[in-house]
């Protein structure tokens, strides 16, 4: 039996587009693009057998959620503990206004966000702690099938590091997690086992190639 979990990164929202930070105290629609992203991604794996979909409960996870689970007949399952991080302060700036205007906290959180967050906000390990306390009860729930989980581009890579043994220090820089993209994480007898990392074929080149992250 074999788990396979699809964590898949919501669409484009204007903030992505802009490139500014954007944590779970902002709650950004979908951009068209964005929608575009979430039909893509239905499209593309509807014909699998899904036994469940979860998602932060930020909108722009719910709305790249609900393609599928329309498609699917299936409920969403709302979860805090999927959110975003908490980017406190910096919320909704860009990563040179930040380093211009909290210079020090900003070289400190570039350095290792893993103990140092970002001002006002939350540190990579206590988000780590957060998402696999999630991904322990969804894994408790299903020993087996497709599980998809709608969460955010920090949460996404910290996951990722938490699960394949990776410093969560080093999130920014390990993987990759631009809007749209899906990475499949397979839980077998010998752990987690990644087998795509920020998977984007389901959409277009026009998609692919928009600005932002």
């Amino acid at each position: 039996m074999t788990l396979r979990l699809y964590l898949l990164r919501h669409g484009q929202t204007a903030m992505s587009r802009a490139n500014v930070f954007c944590g779970r105290g902002l709650d950004p629609a979908l951009t068209d693009e964005g929608v575009a992203m979430a039909d893509a991604f239905a499209a593309a794996y509807r014909d699998r057998s899904w036994t469940a979909i979860y998602s932060s409960p930020l909108k722009r996870a719910i709305d790249t959620a609900t393609p599928l689970a329309a498609a699917k007949g299936l409920t969403i399952v709302e979860h805090e503990e999927l959110a975003e991080i908490d980017y406190g302060d910096w919320d909704g700036l860009t990563a040179e206004a930040v380093a211009r205007d909290w210079h020090d906290e900003y070289e400190r959180w570039t350095a290792d966000p893993a103990w140092n967050p970002p001002t006002g906000g939350e540190t990579a390990i206590a988000l780590s702690q957060r998402m696999t306390n999630v991904i322990e009860e969804i894994t408790g729930s299903h020993m087996d099938g497709n599980v998809l989980v709608v969460s955010h581009k920090a949460s996404i890579r910290v996951l990722l590091c938490a699960l394949l043994g990776v410093d969560v220090g080093r999130f920014r820089y390990r993987f990759g997690c631009p809007v749209g993209s899906v990475s499949i994480v397979e839980f077998g007898g010998h752990g987690p086992l990644a087998t795509a990392v920020a998977d984007r074929s389901h959409l277009d080149a026009r998609l692919r190639g928009l600005d932002g992250t």
